[in-house]
């Protein structure tokens, strides 16, 4: 069966970042936008990396200009906007499709439960969370505005980090 670490993302630099690079980690991916209502959950994403990061957890940020617009960087302009104005250090890519026609294959994987076993749910706005336990398997999905820090997201990444 497929896993997430049969896809890889694109680095700021242009680089192919294989997602095999995360094998035996805890996954929390989320498509991201700077102008969205919910990017004030970049703050929230942080300080969860944080505490779980030297647990074997990490976040990966897929930035998305699919809702409304709300992601028209690229390039230097949205790494700098993430990595100085919103201060994040989990791992953040170049800017994908999330739904549509062009969809990323990585999230045509997350979003499509005969593909995943398990997810049948598309991003329906900005900040979407995807779980993904050590196995690489997707287990579980957030809305977005359920905040990173919210009891059963955190609850639900504290059991797949013991287990």
């Amino acid at each position: 069966m497929q896993t997430v670490y049969d896809f890889h993302g694109l680095q700021f630099n242009g680089e192919k970042k294989s997602l095999q690079d995360y094998s035996g980690k805890v996954l929390l991916i989320v498509n991201t936008a700077s102008q969205c209502f919910f990017t004030r959950q970049f703050k929230s994403l942080e300080k969860l990396y944080q505490k779980y990061k030297d647990k074997g957890f990490e976040i990966l940020a897929f930035p998305s200009n699919d809702f409304r617009g709300q992601e028209p960087m690229t390039g230097l302009q949205l790494e700098t906007f993430c990595r100085i104005r919103q201060q994040v250090t989990f791992p953040v890519f170049k800017r994908i499709h999330v739904v549509g026609e062009y969809c990323d294959p990585l999230y045509q994987f997350l979003s499509d439960k005969s593909k995943n076993g398990q997810v049948g749910v598309k991003p329906l706005w900005n900040f979407h969370k995807y779980l993904i336990n050590r196995q690489g398997q997707v287990v579980d999905f957030f809305y977005s505005p359920t905040s990173p820090q919210a009891s059963r997201v955190m609850t639900k990444i504290e059991q797949l980090i013991a287990e």
